[in-house]
């Protein structure tokens, strides 16, 4: 990097803190809360709500678009936001990709550029549902490769006090997005994964205490002082590999899917099924298929390693899928039988 050529300032430490939990857990009033604490003990920090950065643009593609191209939409935004880090990291430069929102950005990132003490700390707190290990884990690569302390604090919230929250909301998510999220939701897990070891829980069905806010500045402190090394040892590959193979195998799985789902629509329009009944047969077996993935996603995870040239992909498709076709059979012939 230009900052380690010779004769270059060095850069100020800094530290990207992950703050993850279920929408309406609290994570922007605690954000706001470690805010104001980090800028009186002088340091630069900034808080980045996705919700905020990623252009409507993402959300539009999510409604209009079939599944696999909705999530493959999504994650380029949420990507995109993590690339405008980098970016900031190497050149202070303002993004120039249309993902991000720039007024947003630049609320975000404006008091990181005021004037200070150059080796003043940088703190990115970094505002999300971060649901999945693998988007928390693209927050540490990056952490890593510029040597930036990483730390995640994880709010632990009932889920009817997050629904009574969102409703409260000026625009509130739709209900059913909160109930899918808790399915979906895998908190930090050191003890699985050791780059999850800088992680804090915190109950915020209450207000925050000065106590918890005092917690959180001693994790994101003691990250500045340790940040993870950029060199990748065989540990931190075996996990990158272990997520990509997950990865591909749910892909791969939810293609199958969705063939097998088409197949049994037609053969239910082929039996002359009620357009009605249609309805109810496309609703469970979607709901089946999406069950079926995300158990599938944790059994994958739960694998102490494996990469994708060690494991048979298809027959490890094909296993898979064969459980969903199963139940798929029984559903279709329950449909079907219900006409007669």
């Amino acid at each position: 990097m230009a900052a380690e050529e010779a004769g270059a300032v060095p850069r100020a430490t800094g530290c990207l803190c992950v703050l993850c939990g279920l929408p309406a857990a609290g994570k922007s009033t605690l954000a706001r809360e470690v805010l104001c604490t980090a800028r009186r003990r002088g340091w630069r920090a900034g808080v980045f709500p996705y919700d905020d950065l990623i252009t409507e643009q993402a959300f539009q593609t999510r409604a209009a678009e079939d599944g696999e191209d909705m999530h493959t939409e999504w994650k380029l935004h949420r990507q995109a936001v993590l690339q405008c880090v980098e970016d900031f990291l190497e050149s202070r430069e303002p993004p120039s990709r249309r993902r991000i929102n720039r007024a947003a950005w630049e609320q975000s990132i404006g008091p990181l550029l005021q004037p200070s003490s150059y080796q003043a700390p940088l703190l990115f707190l970094l505002d999300d549902n971060f649901y999945y290990p693998s988007m928390r884990y693209e927050v540490f690569q990056l952490a890593r490769k510029y040597s930036l302390g990483f730390c995640q604090v994880h709010l632990r919230c009932d889920l009817d006090t997050c629904v009574s929250r969102n409703q409260s909301r000026s625009e509130p998510i739709p209900t059913s997005v909160l109930l899918e999220m808790v399915k979906r939701l895998e908190p930090p897990n050191p003890q699985k994964n050791t780059w999850e070891k800088n992680s804090i829980f915190l109950n915020s069905a209450e207000s925050f205490s000065e106590c918890d806010t005092q917690k959180v500045m001693e994790l994101i402190s003691s990250a500045l002082s340790n940040p993870p090394s950029p060199v990748e040892d065989n540990t931190e590959q075996m996990e990158s590999d272990r997520l990509k193979c997950a990865t591909s195998v749910i892909h791969q799985a939810d293609q199958a899917c969705r063939r097998l789902i088409s197949d049994a629509m037609m053969t239910a329009r082929g039996a002359q099924v009620p357009s009605e009944d249609m309805r109810s047969l496309a609703a469970q077996l979607n709901q089946s298929k999406a069950a079926f993935l995300q158990n599938l996603r944790r059994q994958m995870l739960q694998e102490e390693s494996f990469s994708q040239e060690d494991v048979d992909m298809e027959r490890v498709v094909g296993r898979a899928v064969d459980v969903f076709d199963r139940e798929r059979k029984e559903i279709l012939s329950r449909v079907i039988n219900e006409k007669k």
